[in-house]
């Protein structure tokens, strides 16, 4: 039994045409600049933090592998 939404498929097209147009480097930047944060708050002793803004880096590397294959794989 599927468990699909009739619009996904729209859905999913709509949101892969606007996310194609990021350059992927974004990611990349973004990934980067969150460790950098993330060992800023480390050496300013607010590890809580540190460890919160340094989780950040793996999502956004996922979407630019995720941005990169839509860009050349395409989309339905």
């Amino acid at each position: 039994m599927a468990l699909n939404s009739p619009n996904e498929g729209t859905t999913t097209k709509a949101i892969e045409e606007q996310t194609s147009k990021i350059p992927s480097v974004v990611f990349l930047g973004a990934a980067v600049a969150a460790m950098g944060v993330s060992l800023t708050l480390k050496c300013l002793g607010k590890d809580k933090n540190a460890l919160f803004v340094g989780q950040w880096a793996a999502p956004f590397l996922l979407l630019g592998i995720y941005n990169k294959i839509v860009k050349t794989e395409g989309h339905d």
